[in-house]
């Protein structure tokens, strides 16, 4: 939430800017609405929970395995992955959505808080103009971009963290790699979403 407060701020401070060069500051609410729905919200909050949760789910069931914890489980009858693993990765693609959801929300306050109470933006231009731009397929494509980036950062945690060494140093690494992947897969699938969903 802080993080979506501070990013629409600044895109109320870069819009306001831009589009007075253009005499259309009114259009404020319009485009930082899109570019949170479409992009920025999906987006940066995947980063976010890549290098939040993501680490940890990877740290947490890479030490299981360092510290034999799966190993005895196993041994024990109990299988590991419907009850370490899956648990972990449902949670994961659960709330990205939600998380994505409540970026953009905050985000969009961010930017009337800007645009409105500062800079002087017309409030009802600004909440007119984003009804009337703001479609259901832009919301949907929020969504879904939050939807797959969560199953995309959960899967590479909970894999990292199942298969990494068993040792301090291969944990660390598991946690890195959970962060480099999900962070460069989730701007790959973000492109492809995108050239979709256009």
């Amino acid at each position: 939430m802080t993080s979506g407060l501070f990013v629409g701020m600044v895109l109320g401070l870069q819009g306001y800017d831009l589009l007075q060069r253009f005499g259309s500051e009114d259009s404020l609410g319009t485009g930082a609405a899109l570019a949170l729905l479409r992009e920025l919200g999906p987006v940066v909050t995947a980063l976010l929970f890549a290098g939040r949760a993501g680490t940890a789910l990877a740290s947490e069931i890479g030490l299981m395995r360092a510290t034999d914890q799966l190993t005895a489980m196993e041994m024990m009858a109990v299988d590991p992955m419907k009850h370490v693993v899956l648990p972990r990765f449902l949670g994961g693609v659960i709330s990205m959505p939600l998380l994505t959801a409540a970026f953009i929300a905050i985000g969009i306050f961010g930017v009337q808080l800007v645009g409105v109470q500062m800079l002087g933006v017309d409030q009802g231009s600004f909440w007119s103009q984003m009804r009337a731009a703001v479609e259901i397929d832009d919301v949907r494509e929020g969504l879904v971009k939050g939807v797959v980036f969560g199953v995309a950062c959960s899967l590479i945690a909970v894999f990292e963290g199942y298969h990494a060494e068993p040792t301090a140093e291969g944990v660390g690494r598991a946690t890195t790699r959970t962060v480099v992947v999900s962070a460069v897969l989730t701007l790959v699938l973000d492109y492809l979403l995108t050239a979709f969903m256009l």
